[in-house]
């Protein structure tokens, strides 16, 4: 794909994902007051994008863009990534927004881990350092002895957290020889039946307003993907990466108004912390790639910097 250099369009896009992905969490925490199951949920948010992107590739001829020769290797980033995806998703149906938002921001700590575990990186003081950091906030917003946070649901945002920073080790690995397009197709196409079993199981019937949050669900999820993936055409990841923590303020705000919830005051503690010590880890990975200037310009960015938001939600 053709890198062209737009950085102000660039952030536009990355913003207007930001606010797609929250309206999208606001419906699925919805849909569970709504007496709608997740595994339904999740079913419905997996089926539009394939249909989707089958629908407009086949209406452009290019349906020979999906052929693969790794059919296996998006077999396990399906089943990585849909365990990723429930457990963002259903995250949120537990804690508020923001809470369950905030955690989702400690990926780049466990990208960091896996990095070194997996991929053999050589990690150095600045960038444990940040992972440390990282804990100290989750310790101050999860405020041990005053039941702020639930611990389940701790468990599952960091769960969450964990699988998309290992969801993103495989999607680097497909990127090397597949289009995003066509890694974004089979992780729908390859979970949507599987999640089939569960919607028929958990499913039930729905009134006009189900089935609205459902629709919606799928438009918002296919839309933020699409804006997500445009922005890292016309801008660098490093650039409008800073861009996803305005995630935190929509989560808020939509907290506040549809649900009625203002985060504790260890949420507003703990989140800069967060923030503060992903962003580190980003700036050093950037830093590092640059100095190692001699790779090419689409590999000039690393997995720390691709997992700030995930594509598994």
């Amino acid at each position: 794909m053709q890198t062209i250099d737009r950085p102000m369009l660039a952030l536009a896009l990355r913003l207007a994902a930001t606010v797609l992905f929250s309206v999208m969490l606001v419906l699925v925490k919805l849909t569970g007051d709504h007496g709608i199951s997740l595994p339904e949920t999740l079913f419905w948010r997996q089926v539009f994008p394939a249909l989707a992107i089958l629908a407009w590739l086949a209406s452009r001829g290019d349906v020979n863009r999906l052929k693969t020769r790794r059919p296996w290797i998006h077999v396990r980033r399906a089943l990585i990534g849909g365990t990723g995806m429930f457990l963002t998703l259903g995250v949120v149906r537990i804690l508020p927004l923001a809470e369950a938002t905030v955690l989702g921001f400690t990926s780049p700590m466990f990208a960091v881990i896996l990095s070194a575990l997996m991929l053999n990186e050589r990690v150095g003081i600045w960038r444990w350092g940040a992972v440390m950091m990282g804990l100290v906030g989750v310790v101050v917003i999860a405020a041990p002895g005053a039941t702020v946070i639930p611990p389940f649901g701790l468990a599952v945002g960091i769960g969450a957290a964990f699988m998309t920073a290992l969801v993103t080790v495989q999607v680097r690995d497909l990127g090397r020889t597949e289009e995003p397009l066509t890694v974004v197709f089979y992780f729908s196409a390859i979970s949507a039946p599987v999640l089939g079993i569960g919607a028929l199981l958990t499913g039930s019937r729905h009134d006009l307003a189900g089935w609205l949050m459902i629709v919606g669900i799928g438009l918002t999820g296919l839309f933020a993907q699409i804006a997500m993936t445009s922005s890292l055409r016309y801008g660098k990841v490093a650039s409008v990466i800073v861009v996803d923590y305005v995630q935190l303020a929509w989560a808020t705000l939509l907290g506040w108004l549809i649900f009625d919830h203002l985060p504790p005051a260890s949420t507003w503690v703990g989140a800069p912390i967060i923030i503060g010590a992903s962003l580190l880890i980003v700036w050093r990975e950037h830093t590092l790639a640059r100095r190692r200037g001699s790779r090419a310009p689409h590999e000039d960015e690393s997995i720390v910097e691709h997992v700030a938001r995930p594509d598994v939600a």
